[in-house]
């Protein structure tokens, strides 16, 4: 084998086990159907586990401005901090970014147009959507559902 090669090979190598190591980051938590009824409330149910959406300006979330960590309803893995959430005025609780290796991101098509769409990273719990129009330093808008969080304030 040559030395190109053998370069090769090795960068295949540690791509691999990097990528190998952020599916690990997070225990995933695998239940069953009538499991997942049992912990959640119908509403959160139809959010969590049927990707449903909550009415705009119905979260208690909007109006909470304490320190702290919001956290996945489904099984409490820690996704945003007080210091990530802001006003974006849309009715749901907005973040300009989250907490490293808590959600995973898929395209959405159920309208005319893709969205991305994240759930946790732990449960698969959908979350909400993410779009391009938040504040500065990442100019994202994390639009999150409110009755999928847990607001967990600082002791």
């Amino acid at each position: 084998m040559n030395r190109r090669k053998w370069l090769q090979h090795l960068s295949l190598g540690v791509i691999g086990l990097a990528a190998a190591a952020k599916l690990w980051a997070v225990e995933r938590l695998e239940l069953a159907d009538d499991q997942w009824r049992q912990r959640l409330t119908p509403s959160q149910y139809r959010i969590l586990r049927d990707e449903g959406t909550e009415p705009a300006g119905s979260s208690k979330l909007n109006d909470e401005h304490r320190e702290g960590h919001y956290h996945c309803a489904g099984c409490d893995l820690p996704l945003f901090s007080s210091a990530m959430k802001y006003e974006s005025g849309t009715g749901w609780p907005s973040f300009f970014d989250y907490i490293d290796d808590s959600l995973e991101t898929k395209t959405d098509y159920k309208l005319i147009w893709p969205r991305t769409e994240y759930h946790c990273a732990r449960c698969g719990g959908h979350q909400g959507h993410v779009f391009d129009d938040g504040p500065k330093p990442t100019g994202q808008r994390w639009c999150n559902n409110g009755l999928a969080l847990e607001f967990v304030p600082k002791a």
